[in-house]
């Protein structure tokens, strides 16, 4: 009898290596495995030799760079994608075109299941089944590390009874990377107390004691050039992680609120990520008014929030897109920053829509603001709170 066909996502770690053994063993399913290209510079070719070394019936590669930037990570940086206002989405982004490209696969290939190896305590399990059930609600999922309560240190023990090698990295952290960022987790960092050591990171320097500047241009909320040179938007944040990470910057180390309610110490590097946001929020105070930006920040808090929850297909995302999409019509102009030993600045933006005029704005005598104008704007500004006061005192005085 013909076995029946499972696509896993397949990363090559511990997790999704150890889940190509389950499947066959426990679920008795001939496993095609899939990577996809995020932009995680791995060996895509060792990744492959990995899987049908432990015995899938086949393995397919596709590369989404191009995909994931200009869908994902471009709505992303309009939206100045932070969920608590620290995590610039890298996982969350990558996890509902990884579905996505999965569901498509099982069609294809004819296979009733997919799977992955995501755990039952984290978010990812939320976002490929969500995802996967917006674009396929016929497949049937399944989560061998979920579903069996598998812990790391079963994994790595089911790993050496069944010879399938693991690498000292995935004994120490669990790791996942693409274009937008890097996430460790695991290991000595579950002590929320204890500093990552510096062997932790790939992408960011600590020897570097010099100072550096970039100007980072946008043309309607996208970033298009570094100091003057234009580039496509994955070159783009290649270079922006090279150059900002040599400087020490891109650590973000915080305590997250997973969408399943543990709290959890979070470690990420994205150098790219926290310049290109910290540079286009920068510019969108020049350009936007205070009204724009006092709505936009409620927006970008549901945005996060929703990308963060595994809701990418949810209708309301696809909604505040369209409101995001009008505000960057203006968002074109260019950020200065500057870097060292870790820290990162704005030292000066210009554009044409700039709200900000200078005299307008000037305490010397070239200021073309009227100040006598001011003295009843302060008396009307503050008129029902002079009101309230002083109720409240004759109330007080009455007694």
């Amino acid at each position: 009898m013909t076995k029946q066909k499972v696509v896993l996502a397949y990363s090559g770690g511990l997790d999704t290596t150890v889940c190509i053994r389950y499947l066959q063993v426990m679920h008795n399913l001939d496993v095609i495995t899939l990577t996809i290209d995020c932009g995680q510079n791995d060996d895509f070719r060792e990744i492959e030799k990995k899987a049908l070394s432990v015995g899938c019936l086949k393995h397919i590669f596709i590369d989404s760079k191009k995909e994931f930037a200009k869908e994902f990570i471009i709505p992303s940086i309009k939206a100045n994608g932070l969920y608590q206002n620290k995590y610039p989405l890298g996982t969350a982004l990558a996890r509902p075109l990884i579905a996505c490209k999965l569901a498509e696969v099982a069609q294809k290939e004819e296979a009733p299941n997919v799977a992955h190896g995501c755990t039952g305590k984290g978010n990812d399990q939320v976002r490929f089944d969500l995802a996967i059930r917006a674009k396929d609600p016929k497949l049937k999922i399944i989560a061998p590390i979920r579903d069996m309560n598998l812990t790391r240190d079963l994994e790595i023990k089911f790993s050496k009874e069944q010879n399938i090698p693991v690498s000292n990295e995935a004994k120490k952290y669990s790791i996942d990377e693409n274009i937008w960022g890097r996430s460790i987790e695991g290991g000595d960092l579950e002590d929320a107390s204890f500093e990552p050591p510096k062997n932790a990171f790939r992408f960011v320097s600590f020897s570097n004691d010099d100072i550096g500047e970039i100007e980072i241009e946008f043309q309607k909320g996208i970033p298009i050039a570094i100091d003057g040179k234009r580039l496509n938007i994955n070159d783009l944040i290649e270079q922006l992680t090279r150059i900002v990470g040599s400087f020490g910057v891109g650590i973000i180390d915080h305590i997250e609120d997973r969408i399943v309610g543990i709290k959890s110490r979070e470690v990420y590097e994205a150098p790219a990520a926290l310049a290109i946001i910290e540079s286009h929020r920068d510019l969108e105070k020049m350009v936007l008014t205070n009204h724009e930006l006092r709505f936009k920040a409620v927006v970008e808090e549901n945005w996060s929030w929703l990308v963060y929850s595994g809701l990418w297909y949810d209708p309301l995302r696809v909604d505040l897109d369209k409101f995001i999409d009008e505000t960057q019509e203006r968002v074109t102009g260019k950020v200065k920053l500057k870097m060292h030993n870790g820290c990162l600045r704005v030292t000066g933006r210009k554009s044409d829509y700039s709200l900000y005029q200078s005299d307008v704005s000037t305490y010397n005598g070239s200021s073309s603001f009227d100040q006598g104008l001011a003295k009843g704007f302060v008396e009307l500004w503050g008129l029902q709170t002079i009101m309230a006061n002083a109720i409240a005192n004759k109330a007080v005085s009455d007694e």
